[in-house]
């Protein structure tokens, strides 16, 4: 979705155009649609969870209710240095044991380098996508680079045929 900083309402929601059927194209082919995100927003007080929820449902509607299998979010500021905010791994380590996911054979797209940091240390592929932060991110440490979701999830269809 479009980058809206610190989102706590859900009419700020706006799905990028295509990212529905690129997903949907994905998960026709196998793959889990998971959705790890930092939400430092709560632990900073600047919204609370059930904000966040409500944002979570409308981007959901939005893209289809069909489409991710589960999202895993941290609260917890910067500053708090727990296990799950990125780029540490731990909400992907735990989305792969409750899923039966192997990192190994996954891809993490993101458009920040915490999202790319996040991905190579749990061991998956990455994919920076250039919407967003994705423009001033360091291109040289993700596997690929793609203009959007679109063009990745075609990347990923393309070497899963391989």
């Amino acid at each position: 979705m479009r980058d809206a900083d610190y989102c706590d309402d859900p009419a700020k929601v706006e799905v990028f155009r295509g990212a529905a059927d690129a997903l949907r194209q994905l998960k026709a082919q196998g793959f889990k649609i998971v959705i790890v995100t930092n939400q430092s927003g709560i632990g900073r007080g600047y919204m609370t969870e059930d904000n966040f929820r409500a944002v979570e449902r409308e981007f959901e509607s939005q893209l289809g209710n069909d489409i991710i299998d589960a999202t895993y979010f941290c609260p917890h500021s910067p500053e708090e240095s727990c296990s799950c905010r990125k780029p540490a791994p731990g909400m992907l380590r735990q989305a792969a044991e409750e899923h039966q996911i192997d990192l190994t054979k996954s891809y993490f797209v993101g458009d920040k380098d915490s999202d790319i940091e996040c991905g190579k240390r749990a061991g998956a592929k990455t994919i920076l996508v250039e919407t967003g932060y994705g423009r001033s991110a360091d291109h040289d440490r993700p596997d690929a680079v793609a203009p959007d979701v679109i063009t990745a999830a075609a990347l990923i269809l393309k070497e899963r045929a391989k």
